[in-house]
C-alpha cells in the first residue's frame, strides 16, 4: 500500500489470522531497506451456538457451539445473564478458558438465562455470538435425528416423533451402532448430570408405543427392553384390551393398569438409582425400576404402529413425583 503519512489503516483482514507487516520508505532515488517485520493476529469471528443441541436440567446446562473460524482459537468464554436482570446491569457470570466447543455449566434452578459465547486468541476477543435462552425449570432435551429409524419422522422443533403407514414398508436395513434399524425407535439427547430428570410423553389411547431410557450402546437391532441396557414401559392394544409391560432384559412384572394413561410422566433418578413411570392426569404411580446406572442414559421412544408421540420437557416435577 502506498501512503504519504507515517501511519496506515489496513481493513478487510480475515478473522483469527496471523499477518506480518513491514515498511519501506521511498523517494526519487529509490526504496529503502524494509523495516523489521511486525507480527499481528486478528481477533476471531464470533462462534455460533447450536440451539438444537442445548440440553438442560434444574442444576445445569450443556451448551454446544461451532467455532466459525478456519484456524484454531485459544479458548472460549461463555457469558450468562439472568433474563430477569436488565442487560445494563452487566454479566451475571462468565466461564473462561473453555478449550472445546461445548461446556457443562452449573446454574441456579427455576431461572431463565441468556447465554452468549466469545472466542479468544492472542489477538483479542471476538464479538458475542447470537444469544440463546435457557430455562432451568426442568430437564430439557430434543430428539436425536442420528439415532432415528428411517420409518420415523421428527418434527422441526425436535419434540414430536411420528410414524405413518406410508413409511411402514418392509426393507432390510444394514446394521448400525448409531441408528435404530430393527426397532422403530429414536433416542433423546443425553443430559450428562447425575441428578433427577423428569419429562412427560403424550400418547393416544390405542397407540402401540414404548417409552423409557437406554444406554448409548444399546443394540440398535433389538427391541427396547429386550436387553440389559434399556428400561422401558411398553403398551399394546390388542382385541380392544390394553396391555402394559415394564421391560428390562425381556423380563416384566405382572402389573395391571386399569386407567389407560394419556400422558406418561417419566422420572429418572440417578442419585437413588430409580426409573419411575406415572399416569400424569390422575397422579398415579405405575411402576419403578431399581437400576444401577453406571453410565448416563438417553430417553428413548418407539412406535410399533402408525401414530405419534409428543415429548413435553422443560417442566417442573409435579408434587406427586417429588415425594417419590
Amino acid at each position: 500500500m502506498m501512503v504519504k503519512e507515517t501511519y496506515c489503516s489496513v481493513t478487510n483482514l480475515e478473522p483469527n489470522t496471523q499477518y506480518e507487516f513491514w515498511v519501506i520508505a521511498q523517494n526519487r532515488t529509490g526504496p529503502s531497506p524494509c523495516s523489521e517485520h511486525a507480527v499481528y493476529m486478528t481477533a476471531p469471528s464470533p462462534p455460533s451456538i447450536k440451539t438444537e443441541a442445548i440440553r438442560s436440567c434444574e442444576e445445569a446446562v450443556l451448551i454446544c457451539w461451532e467455532s466459525g473460524n478456519l484456524n484454531p482459537v485459544d479458548s472460549y468464554t461463555v457469558e450468562l445473564i439472568q433474563a430477569e436482570t436488565p442487560e445494563a446491569s452487566g454479566v451475571t457470570e462468565s466461564v473462561v478458558g473453555i478449550p472445546t466447543c461445548e461446556s457443562l455449566i452449573q446454574l441456579q434452578p427455576r431461572h431463565s438465562y441468556t447465554i452468549y459465547v466469545r472466542a479468544l486468541n492472542v489477538g483479542g476477543t471476538s464479538a458475542r455470538s447470537e444469544p440463546a435462552t435457557v430455562h432451568t425449570t426442568g430437564s430439557y432435551f430434543q430428539l436425536n435425528k442420528d439415532t432415528c429409524h428411517p420409518w420415523l419422522t421428527i418434527s422441526e422443533d425436535g419434540f414430536t416423533v411420528a410414524r405413518s403407514e406410508k413409511k411402514s414398508f418392509r426393507k432390510e436395513l444394514p446394521p448400525s451402532k448409531t441408528q435404530f434399524t430393527r426397532c422403530v425407535a429414536v433416542m433423546g439427547n443425553l443430559i450428562p448430570v447425575r441428578g433427577r430428570h423428569y419429562w412427560e410423553v403424550e400418547v393416544a389411547e390405542h397407540l402401540d408405543y414404548t417409552v423409557g431410557v437406554a444406554c448409548e450402546d444399546v443394540p440398535k437391532q433389538e427391541d427396547l427392553g429386550a436387553n440389559s441396557l434399556s428400561w422401558c414401559m411398553r403398551h399394546t392394544f390388542v382385541s380392544k384390551r390394553h396391555r402394559y409391560e415394564f421391560l428390562h432384559n425381556k423380563m416384566t412384572p405382572d402389573i395391571r393398569i386399569t386407567v389407560a394413561p394419556r400422558k406418561i410422566g417419566v422420572l429418572l433418578d440417578y442419585e437413588n438409582a430409580k426409573l419411575s413411570f406415572f399416569n400424569v392426569d390422575i397422579a398415579q404411580h405405575l411402576y419403578t425400576f431399581s437400576c444401577q446406572l453406571h453410565q448416563f442414559v438417553h430417553p428413548c421412544f418407539s412406535l410399533e404402529k402408525s401414530g405419534c408421540l409428543k415429548i413435553c420437557n422443560g417442566i417442573s416435577m409435579p408434587k406427586h413425583v417429588t415425594f417419590f
